[in-house]
């Protein structure tokens, strides 16, 4: 009998994951807000449900495996809050989380086992969801995504278009996560379950993100955009807050527990590799 995972909230991190399952033989079902969307969703052999609008109980009834990928809101998760998940059984459930929920450590590294100490609102919400979906007593995995990137999402763009901007800010280290990396890692959990488990999902090289725009500007043979001072750079609050929390991730576990050996242990090697995909396409 074919697997069947219902992913909710059918995204970035999810199209990735599809990739890995369908080959084999997994059947996916996605849910979405748009129309358009479904669409395309169909073109990638995923079947799509208009949700919020349209009954769920078929597709979870079927569902062997849960990805849970939406948002939370300042009402919670909107998808515990909408559905009572008694009567169905799962093998695996995933939950996609964000490193934010570990907060500023001054660039100190952090693992799993770190306090949760958000201090955006964004992290707070997420830290929230986490509790909530352990209060379930599903077979729950947690995923704590560093920032994404992957094909279609990288810095190129603003690169070529001279939108970039080197933003310095003294001592300002992040994380990042290729989708595909996403992907292997959560497949290979769903491979290998152990409810309970959570696992930080970024490369083995922390970097200031200065250095990702040079190194992008150098690979497209384009001059080094502009650097701006962070105190003084125009920043949305959204921006503005991502450089309120400054620390390197670890990621030691997915290696050792799962074995995982990353497709793009750096940002260096990730963005070769999209530069590569894009001249094939």
């Amino acid at each position: 009998m074919a697997k069947s995972l219902l992913c909710i909230g059918y995204g970035f991190s999810a199209r990735a994951i599809t990739a890995v399952l369908h080959p084999l033989g997994w059947n996916i079902t996605g849910t979405t807000r748009s129309e358009m969307r479904a669409n395309e969703m169909r073109t990638e052999n995923v079947t799509p449900i208009i949700w919020p609008g349209n009954n769920l109980h078929e597709a979870l009834t079927k569902a062997s495996h849960l990805l849970i990928s939406a948002s939370p809101s300042g009402l919670g998760d909107p998808f515990l809050n909408a559905i009572d998940l008694k009567p169905y059984g799962f093998s695996w459930v995933g939950y996609l989380s964000t490193t934010g929920v570990y907060g500023n450590h001054n660039g100190a590294w952090v693992d799993e086992t770190a306090a949760l100490t958000p201090t955006t609102q964004r992290g707070q919400l997420r830290v929230e969801a986490e509790a909530a979906w352990t209060a379930t007593g599903l077979p729950l995995h947690i995923f704590r995504l560093a920032g994404i990137y992957g094909p279609g999402r990288g810095p190129f763009s603003k690169v070529r278009n001279g939108t970039a901007r080197r933003i310095i800010k003294a001592g300002q280290m992040f994380s990042r996560i290729h989708a595909d990396d996403i992907a292997q890692v959560v497949t290979t959990s769903i491979m290998q379950p152990r409810p309970g488990a959570i696992y930080n999902l970024c490369d083995d090289e922390p970097a200031p993100p200065q250095d990702v725009l040079a190194y992008a500007a150098q690979l497209l043979n384009m001059p080094l955009p502009p650097t701006v001072n962070f105190d003084t750079a125009e920043m949305t609050p959204m921006a503005r807050s991502f450089y309120a929390e400054n620390k390197r991730v670890r990621n030691d576990l997915i290696k050792t527990e799962l074995g995982v050996s990353l497709k793009y242990p750096n940002y260096k090697e990730g963005l070769k590799s999209l530069l590569e995909l894009e001249t094939k396409i």
